[in-house]
């Protein structure tokens, strides 16, 4: 069985760094888990490495989805088996570095997908339902089909809740039924790394983060994006960052509060990163804000696997 080493992390923590380093320390290729690297153009917001960093070492899965498709789970699981096969192929470590946990869990459990795809006219009959009747007309409709999956998605997660009733709408099956249809193992050695700060220095982190984005020209990205026909309603454009800046071009709200609310939006996310994170018992927790910081993580986890081969 081959080695997959996960570093995983909520956003902004470092976790590219020390990726980069564990990598070129052991020879590594990193395959992104990241719901919104995938997408071409989507490159500022997202936090992409840049050309140099590729140029250092090869990365997997950015820049692979129109940003006008709709990029599922299924599709990452797939693209990210396929990327890992082709790096031990040529005797390299692949690493698995990013924040969408779903993703990496996806992956590492074997999540059985259903075979439903996609139904544009029905979604679009949930949606304009949920306009007229209100969400919680929906998820109530999921709990009568589906109580398991009702539980687990909350009420004003309307993508999800119209996915839900799309699965069992045309397969009677209903999509809690993938969680049963899992393996629960995994295919490789996983090695998971953890990173983590002190809550008050991630979240001053993320305001910079932020700020630079904004710096480097989210709002002009945002523009060349729906310039260049992608729909307000793309699922790329739903993204943390993408859809704040989309209000304030939409003139919903002003620069000021759009960039506000991203701040708090992420800061959000970072909290249920984190909330996600912990349930991989297995895992190995390392606080990047520790002396040595990014350097000094990457060594460590150098010296673990090495203490574990």
């Amino acid at each position: 069985m081959t080695m997959l080493l996960v570093i995983v992390g909520p956003t902004a923590v470092g976790k590219s760094q020390v990726a980069l380093q564990v990598a070129g320390k052991l020879g590594g290729e990193i395959v992104s888990a990241d719901s919104v690297q995938v997408y071409r153009g989507l490159d500022i917001g997202a936090g992409k490495p840049s050309r140099e960093e590729r140029a250092l070492v090869p990365h997997h899965l950015l820049d692979i989805a129109d940003p006008r498709d709709n990029y599922t789970v299924a599709d990452f699981q797939r693209d990210a088996q396929e990327a890992i096969n082709g790096i031990q192929t040529r005797n390299r470590l692949p690493l698995l570095v990013g924040g969408t946990g779903l993703y990496v869990r996806a992956l590492l459990q074997g999540f059985a997908f259903s075979a439903s795809g996609e139904n544009q006219v029905l979604r679009q009959k949930l949606s304009e339902e949920a306009k007229r009747l209100g969400m919680a007309v929906l998820h109530h409709r999921l709990t009568e089909v589906d109580p398991e999956a009702a539980e687990r998605i909350h009420p004003h997660d309307l993508r999800r809740v119209i996915r839900a009733l799309e699965v069992y709408s045309q397969s009677q099956v209903p999509i809690s039924g993938q969680r049963r249809c899992t393996s629960g193992t995994s295919d490789y050695d996983v090695r998971m790394f953890i990173l983590d700060m002190p809550r008050e220095l991630l979240y001053r982190r993320i305001e910079q983060r932020v700020e630079k984005m904004l710096a480097e020209g989210l709002v002009e990205e945002v523009k060349g994006l729906l310039s260049g026909g992608v729909s307000l309603q793309a699922k790329s454009l739903q993204s943390l960052g993408y859809r704040q800046i989309v209000a304030y071009l939409q003139g919903e709200e002003t620069l000021a509060r759009a960039v506000e609310r991203i701040k708090r939006d992420t800061r959000h996310y970072a909290k249920r990163q984190l909330t996600w994170f912990r349930r991989e018992p297995e895992a190995t927790w390392l606080d990047i804000s520790e002396k040595g910081g990014t350097a000094g993580v990457a060594e460590k986890i150098c010296a673990i696997l090495a203490g574990d081969s």
